[in-house]
């Protein structure tokens, strides 16, 4: 593939990810274009050659940034797994282990975009939910496979189970957001973790 053909996907997903920054940082209605720009040294010719305004970037930020993200960080360790509750358990084990202060000063991109964006833009929060319901899907679906293999309890409902953890794991993202507390972060994980016991057949 000639440069020239890869040039203008390069732009895109430069365009995308300095997007997805200052969206993170500022939130969706107060991030700047011009702040992307200069993030990037870009011009406006090229964003709007890719984007028509600022709502066509955001959707793509969660459809090309947040959602992949999240399908390898959370949906791929329980793609297959027959023991998803200790998938989730090392999952969880893991995010509490991170040195990131990002998780905490910042918060959950999807989290902070369905608090923001849900009650004011229906298209956001079509958006935003298809990618909820998505993860929540792949969490009952795991939540199934451990049934039949005999890990997860028989009297358990996958689905309704499924939308209490993801809830609580962004539950335990958000309030930790509003106490600036990588302890409170930690606890509310063990926690969530001790629910995850709980469901053991």
């Amino acid at each position: 593939m000639s440069a020239s053909v890869k040039a203008p996907d390069l732009t895109r997903q430069t365009l995308l990810d300095a997007a997805f920054a200052e969206i993170h940082r500022n939130g969706f209605q107060a991030a700047s274009l011009a702040q992307i720009l200069a993030d990037t040294g870009l011009t406006k010719g090229a964003l709007y050659h890719h984007f028509p305004d600022k709502k066509a970037l955001g959707l793509a930020v969660i459809e090309e940034v947040i959602r992949p993200a999240l399908a390898a960080m959370m949906f791929a360790p329980l793609a297959d797994t027959r023991e998803p509750l200790a998938a989730m358990q090392a999952l969880l084990a893991a995010k509490a282990a991170e040195d990131d202060p990002g998780v905490v000063t910042l918060g959950c991109p999807l989290n902070n975009l369905m608090q923001e964006m849900s009650p004011v833009d229906e298209g956001f929060r079509l958006r935003l939910n298809e990618v909820f319901q998505e993860w929540v899907g792949v969490v009952a679906a795991a939540l199934k496979r451990g049934k039949t293999a005999g890990e997860v309890r028989r009297d358990v409902d996958a689905e309704a189970t499924a939308f209490f953890i993801v809830s609580a794991l962004e539950g335990c993202i958000g309030m930790s957001k509003n106490t600036q507390s990588v302890a409170a972060y930690r606890s509310c994980l063990a926690q969530l973790g001790r629910f995850l016991d709980t469901l053991k057949r």
